[in-house]
């Protein structure tokens, strides 16, 4: 019983490492609501690139509105790494191509987490256009100097979102 544990705990990716897809499956609707706070409901994962609508409904009407996308960086952009793996990132985006949020769910650091799973560097998408550089040093501020993993974490949000808003977006729509 001790070895099958153990074995469970190495593909899981150890029992005190950082959220793991598979084990944190179930906080997709907080995580979502997170990313897209004014939705009141999302569609399931669905399309390529794989995505999750999010709807805000009218209360006079009823009816659900398109408010805009919420998306996994890992899956539109899986070869992006920091500096020790991939950075999962779960990015909401309204319909004129404005980030709504930037939620960082598993990343994985050798010398300590203090670069792109502080608050800090999150709330610093909440609002940027996909049209914005990205860059870190110029758009993008440098939290820490952590700079493979801050420079591929501000790459794979502008690559994924821009990848969204090309599939699902009219240019004249994105501001």
């Amino acid at each position: 019983m001790r070895q099958l544990l153990t074995a469970v705990l190495i593909l899981m990716g150890g029992a005190g490492s950082a959220q793991t897809p598979a084990a944190y499956w179930w906080k997709l609707p907080e995580q979502l609501q997170i990313v897209f706070p004014q939705a009141t409901s999302f569609s399931p994962k669905e399309g390529n690139p794989p995505h999750f609508k999010a709807y805000i409904r009218n209360p006079q009407t009823g009816a659900d509105t398109l408010a805009g996308f919420a998306y996994w960086t890992t899956e539109l952009e899986p070869l992006e790494r920091g500096y020790d793996g991939p950075i999962k990132m779960l990015v909401g985006m309204d319909v004129s191509g404005r980030l709504t949020k930037v939620l960082v769910v598993d990343h994985r650091e050798p010398y300590g987490y203090f670069s792109v799973d502080t608050p800090a560097f999150a709330s610093q998408f909440e609002s940027k256009s996909i049209r914005d550089a990205f860059r870190v040093g110029s758009d993008v501020d440098a939290i820490s100097r952590a700079t493979i993993t801050m420079t591929s974490a501000a790459r794979v949000i502008r690559n994924s979102s821009r990848r969204v808003a090309k599939q699902f977006l009219s240019p004249e729509d994105v501001k």
